[in-house]
């Protein structure tokens, strides 16, 4: 439990100082948003409305990846990486200081996102909404993690990560969609999705926390 405050303390206060990865990926969300409203013809009508939450989910998922490929690239200066290796601990608690600091990361753009699509596409948030986000982000931030230490030490590691991350991407992101379709349409989420999205979750949390010694050996 030490080890998973502190990682998630360094990860928290090192992108605190540099702000780098949050402005990338911010920014680029909203370039998303900007781009959608224009590729939609007719502004705000009934049709983009219901196209919202899946453009929504879209640029969650590709400003997560910008951002988490960053998540162990950083560890690389000065071999950082080795040192995380070697550190007297569970390194399973290492990687959930990891997803942790990129849930925190992650969410801050989501939110910020979140308002802009409400903006533009004339859609009422609702609070029902944070619960859907926070369990779709902890998908994609948990097997996007892991993959990001995976591709951390390969050459291509910007083509690697969303080759090997966007398979495992597909349920959260169909899932996520239904359950945020729900609530716009309805104002009620069915617990089918989110019930996948809890197991979906737990799944990857679990294979991340097993798998993380083999992972940090190569």
């Amino acid at each position: 439990m030490n080890v998973f405050l502190a990682v998630l303390w360094k990860d928290l206060l090192t992108e605190w100082r540099s702000r780098d990865r949050i402005v990338a990926m911010l920014m680029f969300s909203l370039l998303m948003v900007v781009a959608f409203h224009f590729s939609l013809p007719g502004g705000a009508t009934a049709q983009t409305r219901a196209n919202a939450p899946g453009l929504l989910w879209v640029a969650y998922v590709f400003s997560a990846m910008l951002g988490l490929g960053r998540s162990f690239a950083i560890e690389l200066d000065n071999d950082a990486i080795s040192a995380l290796a070697m550190a007297p601990a569970d390194r399973g608690w290492l990687f959930l200081g990891k997803i942790g600091a990129n849930l925190v990361i992650l969410g801050f753009v989501q939110a910020v996102t979140a308002f802009a699509f409400a903006m533009v596409f004339e859609l009422s948030l609702k609070p029902a909404l944070a619960v859907i986000v926070v369990l779709g982000s902890l998908g994609l931030c948990s097997v996007g993690t892991f993959f990001a230490a995976v591709s951390a030490r390969t050459r291509l590691r910007d083509v690697m990560l969303p080759l090997l991350v966007l398979p495992f991407y597909v349920p959260v992101l169909s899932a996520a969609s239904r359950a945020t379709t729900a609530l716009f349409e309805t104002g009620s989420v069915p617990f089918e999705p989110i019930q996948f999205l809890i197991v979906t979750d737990v799944s990857y949390l679990i294979i991340s926390f097993l798998l993380s010694d083999f992972v940090l050996d190569e």
